[in-house]
Parts: structure tokens; C-alpha cells; sequence
């Protein structure tokens, strides 16, 4: 199982989730754990993902999903789960 660390942070606004999972969805990207709060009009959430039925290459996973953030006003982020781990190590 390949798995992935998707983060979407920004103003809260109708429909961030949906547009997320609908691109997840299109891409055979299984949604394993996710988990979201609104903190004041913020909004914040993680997910792990599994990406081994994905046709996508993950480059390009990161960058759709990165312009999906921009146009709907937050940052998605992806990372491979082993180098989130490495990053969070310390």
C-alpha cells in the first residue's frame, strides 16, 4: 500500500471537502483516515490516503491537487507518508 499525507488549509468555504474527494474519487485514491475542524472561519484538514490503485503519477497527484487548492481560495498539500514521517521525526 502506497500511502500519502494530504493536509487543505484556508478560509472555510461550502464545497471543500466535496472538490477533494471528487479528485481523490477520479483517481481511484482511498480515502483511509481523514479528519477535519473549523477553528473561528478557519479550516483544517488531514487525510491519509492509500494510492496504490491510482493511474496518476504522484508529481502530478501533487500539482492537481495544488491547483484545486488555489482555486478554491486554500493550500492542499501531499506528501508521501514516509517523508511526512521523516519530517515529523525530530
Amino acid at each position: 500500500m502506497k500511502k500519502a499525507i494530504i493536509t487543505v488549509l484556508g478560509k472555510d468555504t461550502v464545497g471543500i471537502i466535496a472538490k477533494v474527494c471528487t479528485y481523490l474519487a477520479e483517481h481511484s485514491i482511498n480515502i483511509l483516515d481523514i479528519s477535519q475542524t473549523i477553528v473561528q472561519e478557519y479550516f483544517n484538514m488531514m487525510m491519509i490516503v492509500d494510492m496504490s490503485k491510482t493511474d496518476a503519477p504522484f508529481d502530478v497527484v501533487v500539482d492537481d491537487l495544488a491547483k484545486l487548492g488555489e482555486g478554491i481560495g486554500v493550500m492542499i498539500k501531499c506528501q508521501r507518508e514516509d517523508i511526512f514521517d521523516m519530517m515529523h521525526r525530530i
